[in-house]
């Protein structure tokens, strides 16, 4: 826990077939839920709307997986009177199908993150749990890509390394009779995951001014206002 692993998931590998993905991104929302991942983002667009008054949003969620980040935001919009262009990116072949069968609606890329045309802004460009797969030297490159996509303002959710949530998870999917998948990359995940040093460090090497703030239980939220 000393620094970041650099030990490969599953669910980066493109040999995975759609029923493993599939199967491990059910879990992985059942995860979400449970972990309170919405939260930091929708408060984030909560004091957003409050300070700039916005009633229209467009959205880029990255690493959108099963789009149960995107559903979450349409509701959250709903509730809150403000209108919302959903877009999702991500590599996998799989993602969009799943969440196309699963109800999403937005708008799905399959793709790599930095081969998003240029012309492609964005109100709003989001990622939960999505920046631990980055290798730092990508990190980096990564938040020097996000102020140009960002009309508004980003951000970054992501997963506090650190023993206590490690063995929690590692207890926690094995009594839930978790995917295969799912068991093995959410300990991964935490390992690859971030100190708030990290952050500091990757922040400053980028150049980016962001805010770091932690959020409960064990996420880091790395964010910045246009």
């Amino acid at each position: 826990m000393r620094q970041r692993s650099a030990a490969d998931e599953w669910m980066d590998d493109a040999a995975a077939t759609e029923a493993e993905f599939a199967s491990a991104l059910r879990d992985l929302a059942r995860i979400n839920r449970m972990s309170l991942a919405y939260r930091p983002t929708l408060r984030w667009l909560d004091a957003l709307v409050a300070e700039t008054g916005a009633r229209h949003l467009s959205v880029l969620d990255i690493g959108f997986g099963g789009g149960d980040m995107l559903a979450e935001i349409a509701r959250w919009a709903a509730r809150r009177g403000v209108t919302v262009e959903l877009t999702g990116l991500d590599r996998s072949p799989w993602a969009a199908r799943y969440s196309t069968a699963a109800g999403v609606k937005a708008r799905f890329i399959t793709a790599d993150l930095f081969g998003l045309p240029e012309e492609e802004r964005f109100d709003v460009v989001l990622c939960s749990l999505f920046t631990h797969h980055l290798r730092d030297a990508e990190l980096v490159r990564f938040l020097r890509w996000l102020p140009g996509r960002a009309r508004r303002g980003w951000l970054i959710s992501d997963l506090h390394r650190h023993w206590l949530p490690w063995g929690f998870v590692w207890g926690a999917v094995r009594l839930l009779r978790m995917d295969p998948m799912v068991v093995h990359d959410s300990t991964v995940s935490i390992a690859r995951g971030f100190t708030r040093a990290d952050w500091e460090r990757l922040v400053a090497e980028a150049g980016v001014p962001a805010q770091i703030d932690w959020a409960f239980p064990f996420k880091w939220i790395v964010s910045a206002r246009a």
